[in-house]
């Protein structure tokens, strides 16, 4: 429901002017451009990846991090989609000073993400395709929550880096993701997106599972066997790095998390 009432809201607001080139500033919202059938108002993108097949003949606008101005000013886009992260605050204001449309995008829950579907569809001419998919979204969610959702959550630690030690914070998307698979991120109390913490931390708040990207992340941990995910030998790979990039395919990301995460003891 909230996402149909933001796409009609998105109609109302925007002004019926049809967007034909769009540049979008982060993987995800590459991406979701696909999944609405919108790759032909694609003209460039910020490389930050493996581009999808669709999209390798596309220009780049620089790395993520360093938007190349004037590359993406050459492409002359009546509206740019942004990761709040994929350029400096500088970069957004300068491109505001320049007129360019922005549209920022920045889920925090699984609920906004598939409201930007529908307001993301709305201002690009995919109104209906946002709504589908928004509604789509919302669909599986629920199945995933019914059927892996646990009396008592697992306490689950993310990693996100090593040297220093970097997590996910409660306002991580990736944190409610946790909760549909029946898991709690155990610094879910943390505000920041991806917080520094210490060993110390960890061990205090005893994980019964740890996550990470990297196997050699995984087994450093071993050096402390008073941790319950170590020994529980629960110390996993992160299944799908799709989970880490917020688009629908995160659906199915999100399904092979809570199929591991059901084996847990």
């Amino acid at each position: 429901m909230r996402a149909l009432v933001l796409g009609l809201l998105a109609l109302l607001v925007w002004p019926a002017v049809a967007v034909e080139r769009v540049v979008t500033l982060a993987p995800s919202l590459t991406e979701i451009m696909l999944e609405l059938e919108a790759g032909d108002l694609l003209v460039g993108l910020l490389d930050g990846g493996d581009r999808p097949v669709a999209v390798q003949h596309l220009p780049s606008v620089g790395n993520f991090g360093q938007l190349e101005l004037e590359s993406l000013l050459n492409l002359q886009p009546d509206l740019v989609l942004l990761w709040p992260d994929s350029i400096s605050n500088a970069q957004r204001e300068q491109l505001q000073r320049l007129g360019i449309p922005t549209m920022l995008v920045e889920p925090r829950k699984l609920a906004d993400l598939a409201a930007q579907f529908a307001e993301i569809g709305a201002r690009i001419g995919r109104a209906e395709q946002g709504q589908r998919l928004a509604q789509q979204f919302n669909q599986g969610l629920q199945r995933l929550s019914q059927r892996y959702q646990r009396e008592q959550p697992l306490r689950l630690f993310y990693q996100v880096w090593d040297v220093p030690l970097y997590t996910l914070g409660g306002q991580q998307i990736i944190s409610d993701a946790l909760r549909v698979c029946g898991a709690e991120n155990i610094f879910a109390d943390l505000t920041l997106p991806a917080p520094q913490v210490s060993v110390e931390a960890v061990l205090q708040r005893n994980p019964e599972i740890i996550l990470a990207g990297d196997q050699a992340q995984l087994d450093a941990w071993r050096n402390w066997p008073v941790v319950r995910a170590v020994e529980l030998d629960q110390l996993w790979l992160v299944p799908d790095d799709g989970l880490e990039r917020p688009s629908f395919q995160m659906l199915g990301a999100m399904e092979k998390l809570c199929e591991q995460l059901a084996k847990a003891e």
